[in-house]
């Protein structure tokens, strides 16, 4: 995948409300970058992930900084790689 994308959420991240990224082969090796964008979106309240292939591996990365995400009150995993590891790290 194009990190571009990602990269340029950067700077809009304080004002996003909603971010939907479903079906973008984000998988393991894309949650670096997601997690550190997604450290920045501070009123993101809906977020879409659905079919990225996203493991245990990713979805750890995004569970240490989805707590920061206060606003967040609807996160779509669905469709992913996700085991038992991965969700509990997710559930806190």
């Amino acid at each position: 995948g194009d990190a571009t994308g990602l990269t340029c959420l950067s700077s809009l991240g304080k004002a996003l409300v909603r971010l939907d990224f479903s079906s973008n082969k984000i998988a393991d090796a894309g949650s670096d970058l997601l997690a550190a964008v997604l450290g920045e979106c501070k009123a993101l309240a809906h977020l879409g992930l659905s079919h990225n292939r996203i493991g245990d591996e990713g979805a750890g990365r995004l569970a240490g900084v989805l707590g920061e995400c206060k606003a967040l009150a609807h996160l779509d995993l669905s469709s992913n790689g996700i085991g038992d590891e991965g969700a509990g790290r997710l559930a806190g």
